[in-house]
């Protein structure tokens, strides 16, 4: 879990990412509500930063907030998020970014279940990618595979 994580040239992250996937990350914009394949995978797994592929969020601390974006009890990794006040759009919000890929995931909110810290980390479809439990070992996740047994 030491692995160091290197966000990459402009170019190389406008070469990787579909258009909403740079718009998300680097624009900090927002994919619409229920269009994310993401929202409604509940299968055992990790996601990941799209940019950098430092582990953000565990499949084990997904819940259907009915909010129409992947939402989240907390991350995987503390170290790997890093909070800030969004003053946009006259709301005062805490935007989640990826620490490694400063990629803009989305934001976390209070009103998630309460018997699991009472937060909501709401992120963006188009800012993870999903690794199945299956795939950790190969795609150099091993270290993540005890958190489900």
């Amino acid at each position: 879990m030491n692995k160091k994580y290197i966000r990459p040239s402009d170019d190389e992250i406008r070469k990787k990412l579909s258009e909403l996937e740079y718009d998300v990350t680097q624009r900090n914009a927002t994919e619409r509500p229920f269009t994310s394949d993401l929202n409604d995978n509940f299968q055992e797994g990790i996601y990941v930063d799209i940019v950098t592929g430092e582990p953000l969020f565990s499949s084990k601390d997904k819940f259907d907030a009915g909010c129409g974006w992947p939402s989240f009890t907390k991350p995987l990794v503390d170290d790997h998020i890093v909070e800030k006040i969004d003053t946009s759009y006259r709301m005062i919000r805490t935007e989640v970014r990826s620490k490694y890929g400063d990629s803009h995931l989305g934001h976390v909110f209070s009103d998630g279940p309460r018997d699991m810290g009472g937060l909501r980390y709401c992120i963006n479809g188009a800012a993870l990618r999903f690794i199945r439990k299956e795939d950790l070992e190969k795609e150099g996740y091993g270290d993540y595979l005890k958190s489900f047994e």
